[in-house]
């Protein structure tokens, strides 16, 4: 934060200048100190204004919530105590805004007495999409400024409002071009010139509005309000805020807001929404950035998940071969992604120019001589490691030198595919989640050879496409479908011995998955899964599964695609029906098993198949195939459907506590096929040591008994 006078020493100016983002972090003292300069400009007679603007690309993204950790009061204190100097300021104090006004920074705004905004500034309050409320005075001084419909709108939604927007609404009182210092420092003078007075928003009187606008916004909010408290508890400060005075309207704000700090769906949020900042970063390598073009790519296979990655790449603005060996595979891909680009037009969420600037940006080609020039070459061939030999060995020959090598493999070893070529240090694992242009998930596979540069190019390739990039070691299934394996385990063996798919499906999107795991499977097709369990069967003997899942397929009951599966897919019933054929079938299962089918409950299958991916989740950890524990949270908010207010299921862990997750693990490993329940032994290690997975992500590591001895 910067300090200084200007204008024959009658303006005292304050620079808010926190690269990158101009956070406004307690930790670094930056509320604390803008307050003791408003404090000190205020007691200065010479002073008749106090100017407050910000350097570099946008004047402030808000609070920097990784500093919230657990005392609300504490927490919030620094941001309070400059508001509170703000409203206490006798001289009057002008704010300017550009680039970005959002969350604690437009609230500082608020509580200034003038504003101004540069015409291309975006200002909002999305504090709801992280559970939470403007905690700064946001939801009583809005609606003292603006009416009443707009600050219910503003900040309910969370989305942001234009610059030219808050100058009709009363929200900022003038716009304006170019610098922000000197924009600020005119409007400072003419406040002086025109000797404007302290006008303080908390005064302001709340413009007459129908009440019903509370009841009918509450009415919309209540079917969420179980996943995010955010919204519904704003309201609740808005309304309070009609009713006054200020003070205790304040009072109930902060109240609120503290009690959502402590809300455990508002902590899932913050968690995913942290977590996806730290995920990205691959240990070792922050800070460095890759020289590698990221331009053009080629992609091999022009089935689904081909089409799928084409279409990310296009709506990133990429240059993008599809490429396959036969025509009507291309003729049917072209007609797929033309399809797809035309949906989006109809339902107006692309503009038809955009869309044909897209579908430009596509060529179609048989011959693999078209991908020499590629900066990323992506094999999505069909999952066969003979098939996907013999492509990488023509990619070998005809890639320049450099290109990112890429296998869209969902199982096999990345190190064999990689060893295909005489260049291993470039070939990494991509593992797109389907719908590709649409799942924000990609898993960056590392063999045993890929090069640091490599990892660093694919964390970029990833972020130009718009996806959530997560580093991941070589492992059968690797983060995401190894888990995921662990949690079907258990929903067939609770199908065994007495749930339907209905109580396995409903428990699990009752809690929070946005589909249930069987309506998954059937989605994606059952034959895939058989395919994998007869090669488990063979691989490892040892881990026996639940053969009803076969019992499925061998009736040619494959899901969506074939109309049947665990539900009927009747022509118009998108999310599947009852399959009246399961139950009986069910039942003559576990008669030939000899169970007893019981009542099984939604917090018995929601428990169940939570610790399973806990415990395998700590195996992958221990294993070194995923370098954190909030990594596998967010591979499972991205990719798989895993409710965000729940923040993943290693998140999940910390909030049941270790020794409640180690205590179920042990007596459910008693159980039948208790085996799969076994808990991790990084586990036990983690409670001798007192840490939490929150601590792994923290940075502390578990010591080995090898370290132990050391130590």
């Amino acid at each position: 934060m910067q300090k200084s006078t200007d204008k024959t020493a009658t303006i005292g100016m304050i620079c808010l200048d926190a690269p990158p983002v101009n956070a406004l972090s307690g930790d670094k003292g930056i509320p604390q100190a803008i307050a003791a300069a408003v404090q000190e400009f205020d007691a200065d007679p010479a002073i008749k204004a106090i100017a407050i603007y910000a350097a570099g690309r946008f004047y402030s993204a808000g609070a920097d919530i990784a500093e919230f950790r657990g005392n609300p009061a504490t927490d919030a204190a620094p941001l309070r105590s400059l508001f509170e100097a703000l409203d206490a300021s006798q001289t009057p104090v002008v704010l300017a805004m550009h680039g970005v006004a959002f969350g604690g920074g437009l609230e500082v705004a608020l509580a200034a007495h003038y504003r101004i905004a540069e015409a291309k500034t975006k200002l909002g309050l999305p504090e709801v999409s992280l559970g939470l409320l403007p905690g700064g005075g946001g939801t009583q001084r809005l609606p003292r400024l603006i009416a009443m419909d707009k600050a219910v709108e503003m900040i309910i939604t969370g989305r942001p409002v234009s610059a030219a927007q808050a100058l009709e609404n009363g929200l900022v009182d003038a716009l304006f071009d170019g610098d922000a210092r000197a924009a600020v420092l005119d409007f400072a003078t003419k406040i002086i010139n025109e000797n404007k007075p302290v006008r303080r928003s908390r005064d302001q009187e709340i413009a007459a509005f129908d009440p019903a606008i509370f009841d009918t916004t509450a009415t919309k909010l209540a079917k969420t309000a179980h996943r995010n408290p955010g919204p519904m508890k704003a309201l609740d400060c808005l309304r309070e805020a009609a009713q006054g005075p200020f003070e205790r309207s304040l009072t109930f704000e902060h109240r609120a807001f503290d009690a959502l700090m402590e809300h455990p769906q508002t902590k899932g949020i913050c968690h995913a929404f942290l977590g996806e900042r730290t995920a990205v970063k691959i240990p070792g390598l922050e800070g460095q950035k890759t020289s590698r073009s990221m331009d053009s790519v080629a992609i091999i296979g022009a089935g689904t998940m081909g089409v799928g990655i084409a279409l990310a790449c296009m709506k990133a603005g990429l240059q993008t071969l599809l490429l396959d060996l036969k025509d009507e595979a291309l003729e049917r891909a072209r007609a797929n992604v033309e399809r797809q680009l035309a949906g989006q037009v109809k339902k107006g969420r692309l503009s038809q120019d955009r869309a044909d600037a897209q579908l430009a940006l596509l060529t179609l080609s048989t011959s693999f001589a078209d991908m020499g020039d590629a900066d990323v070459i992506i094999e999505a061939v069909f999952e066969d490691l003979g098939v996907k030999e013999s492509v990488f060995r023509q990619i070998d020959a005809i890639a320049k030198p450099g290109a990112l090598l890429a296998s869209n493999t969902s199982t096999l070893d990345v190190n064999l595919i990689a060893a295909f070529t005489n260049r291993p240090q470039d070939v990494v694992g991509l593992h797109f989640f389907s719908p590709a242009n649409i799942m924000r998930l990609l898993e960056i596979i590392r063999a045993d050879d890929t090069s640091a540069d490599t990892l660093l190019a694919s964390a970029e390739f990833a972020r130009k496409i718009g996806k959530v990039g997560v580093v991941v070691g070589v492992c059968d299934g690797f983060v995401g479908n190894r888990i995921f394996e662990e949690y079907l385990r258990q929903a067939y063996l609770l199908l065994e011995e007495g749930a339907t798919p209905e109580d396995i499906d409903g428990a699990m999107e009752q809690w929070g998955w946005a589909m249930g795991a069987l309506k998954v499977m059937d989605l994606a097709g059952q034959d895939i899964g058989w395919a994998i369990r007869k090669r488990r069967k063979v691989e490892q003997p040892d881990r026996p599964y639940s053969t009803f899942p076969d019992q499925i397929c061998e009736l040619g009951w494959y899901g969506q695609k074939t109309g049947r599966g665990y539900y009927n897919y009747p022509e118009g019933v998108r999310g599947g029906a009852t399959n009246p054929d399961v139950l009986p079938m069910l039942q003559a299962h576990s008669i030939a098993l000899g169970l007893i089918r019981r009542t099984v409950t939604a917090e018995e299958v929601v428990e169940r198949t939570l610790l399973a991916m806990i415990n395998e989740g700590a195996k992958i950890l221990e294993e070194g195939i995923a370098y954190r524990p909030v990594d596998i949270d967010v591979i499972y908010l991205n990719g798989y459907g895993f409710g965000r207010d729940r923040g993943g299921p290693m998140f999940q862990a910390d909030l049941m506590g270790l020794k409640t997750v180690l205590a179920r693990l042990e007596e459910l490993s008693k159980g039948r096929e208790g085996w799969a329940l076994k808990p991790a032994a990084i586990l036990y290690r983690m409670q001798e040591q007192g840490l939490s997975f929150a601590d792994l992500n923290a940075g502390k590591t578990v010591q080995t008994d090898m370290q132990e001895e050391l130590v």
